[in-house]
């Protein structure tokens, strides 16, 4: 009986897709959005392997030199990323979370403004950077990433998202980059 169960759960790992882990919960954080929830992905070990594994595939034929990703969900996906294709991994914090110099980028956000910084030494003229964030949404944070990126000097050479929203139209911000996202999602 043993192996019948332990193959069942094989093939169901098999047949399960990345956005089988992601959890819908309406009406937050208003009336009339559906939420996706990526913890969903988080909470099981095949759901996060399964999405380190989809994003990695999608630098099977980049050259870079180093990965970057937002706070704090960047730094979920990206980490591993950075430790299976031994590279280096750079921060991008909100404001004031840097004990070193750093260079900073406003953006707005849907209600207001927000402050994003990196080292002013965490990337170097000429790198080529891969971008690294658990959603894209309307493209704002991405968008002042590849600032930060570009004003240091690094080039960036992929940017990959675990979520797409796609009604919300953040890759219309990021169309002169090439963005990859593991799932893609209707609606808001």
């Amino acid at each position: 009986m043993a192996a019948q169960q332990f193959i069942q759960r094989i093939v169901g790992w098999i047949m399960k897709k990345l956005e089988d882990y992601v959890i819908s919960i309406p009406d937050y954080p208003i009336k009339g959005v559906l939420f996706r929830d990526v913890t969903g992905i988080l909470q099981d070990a095949d759901g996060l392997k399964l999405a380190i594994d989809s994003l990695q595939d999608f630098l099977k034929d980049v050259d870079f030199d180093v990965l970057a990703g937002t706070e704090s969900r960047g730094f979920i996906f990206g980490m591993p990323l950075a430790y299976n294709l031994h590279k280096p991994f750079q921060l991008i914090r909100k404001k004031g979370k840097l004990p070193r110099k750093t260079i900073e980028e406003t953006y707005d956000l849907e209600y207001g403004q927000a402050t994003i910084e990196m080292h002013e030494d965490a990337i170097k003229p000429g790198q080529k950077v891969v971008l690294v964030d658990d959603l894209l949404a309307t493209g704002g944070t991405m968008e002042a990433c590849i600032k930060l990126i570009e004003r240091l000097g690094g080039e960036v050479v992929k940017i990959l998202f675990v979520i797409e929203l796609v009604d919300l139209k953040g890759r219309e911000k990021l169309k002169d980059y090439n963005v990859e996202s593991a799932i893609q999602f209707e609606g808001e």
